[in-house]
């Protein structure tokens, strides 16, 4: 492809026809429309060779010199290389030999009852005991397991944004850029407000727009609370429990308490005999998944669902064949 013009206009017609068959896009399409500015920028004649492709991945906005953030960039591109051949079959598709194969995602570590019991009792007991740092680690970490919001999604949170009346919470600072709203079981909300009642005693601000989990100590007294702060804390208290690593990363982590609960979901919903398939899109939208594919990557990357997604493909091959009509 020798005009960009017709580059960008490519990639803008690709995003749209994907978006409209319900991909979210907002990491390729920033790619993408880097890597046509890319092309303008050194001058690139004919076909789109993995030559230029790799140029244009290397130079990371943060000068990264590692090859697995390289080929990260260059899986960007790969789908849109695809589509593209259908109007410029001389264009190249990138594969894994470029910058070699990208690590498999890992497997979480997925906490049994037991252990969430134990760290919100160890959250609890967080000194001093007069004051509000107990509650509010107990609060957050039984929040992020009772509803599986991200880390940075919780402590985003504003007064405004949790409403124990209607039982709903209200996430704007996703990772994709979408809000969506989130009902909380009643237990939850009961918790939400006893914890909110503590803290508005404590003089600490009650206005709409103050953050809901605060800091408690130093200058950062009333401000949200910082997320390095809460990993100290989880951290802590993780060597202090002890508990036995049951997933690829280093150690059980925060972000597992999401996985736990999706988890714990799908495994329920098969137990009650629920259609999993129908209920997928639901618990994606509730999680705040960009695309579907994420919720169904548990059936096939977990332990605790591998039996689950084996029964499926078994009760699917025991289906009997119809012929063609």
């Amino acid at each position: 492809m020798s005009a960009t013009p017709s580059l960008h206009a490519r990639v803008e017609r690709y995003l749209a026809e994907r978006r409209r068959l319900g991909f979210g896009l907002r990491t390729p399409a920033y790619a993408l429309r880097g890597f046509a500015r890319h092309v303008h920028s050194v001058g690139h004649r004919g076909a789109l060779t993995v030559e230029v492709m790799a140029d244009w991945a290397r130079r990371d906005s943060q000068g990264s010199s590692d090859p697995h953030t390289w080929a990260r960039r260059l899986k960007n591109l790969r789908s849109f290389m695809r589509w593209l051949q259908q109007f410029e079959p001389r264009t190249e598709v990138p594969d894994d030999t470029v910058f070699g194969r990208l690590p498999e995602r890992q497997a979480p570590h997925i906490y049994s009852e037991d252990e969430i019991a134990d760290l919100l009792a160890a959250a609890r007991r967080l000194g001093p005991t007069s004051g509000l740092r107990g509650i509010i680690f107990e609060t957050l970490f039984g929040l992020i397991a009772c509803t599986g919001l991200r880390i940075s999604e919780a402590l985003a949170l504003r007064n405004e944004d949790v409403d124990l009346i209607r039982g709903m919470l209200t996430i704007h600072q996703t990772k994709f850029g979408k809000s969506r709203q989130v009902p909380m079981h009643p237990s939850t909300i009961k918790a939400l407000r006893r914890y909110r009642s503590g803290r508005d005693l404590s003089g600490e601000s009650a206005q709409e727009d103050a953050p809901f989990f605060i800091g408690t100590r130093g200058r950062r007294r009333g401000l949200p609370l910082g997320e390095r702060q809460v990993h100290r804390v989880f951290e802590e208290l993780r060597e202090r429990l002890g508990w036995r690593n049951r997933g690829t990363h280093h150690a059980p982590r925060i972000h597992d308490l999401r996985h736990t609960f999706v988890v714990h979901r799908i495994m329920l919903w098969h137990a009650q005999g629920v259609d999993i398939d129908q209920a997928m899109l639901s618990l994606s939208t509730y999680v705040g998944h960009a695309m579907v594919t994420n919720t169904y990557w548990y059936l096939s990357a977990v332990p605790e669902l591998m039996g689950l997604a084996a029964e499926r493909f078994e009760s699917f091959m025991a289906q009997p064949e119809v012929p063609d009509a």
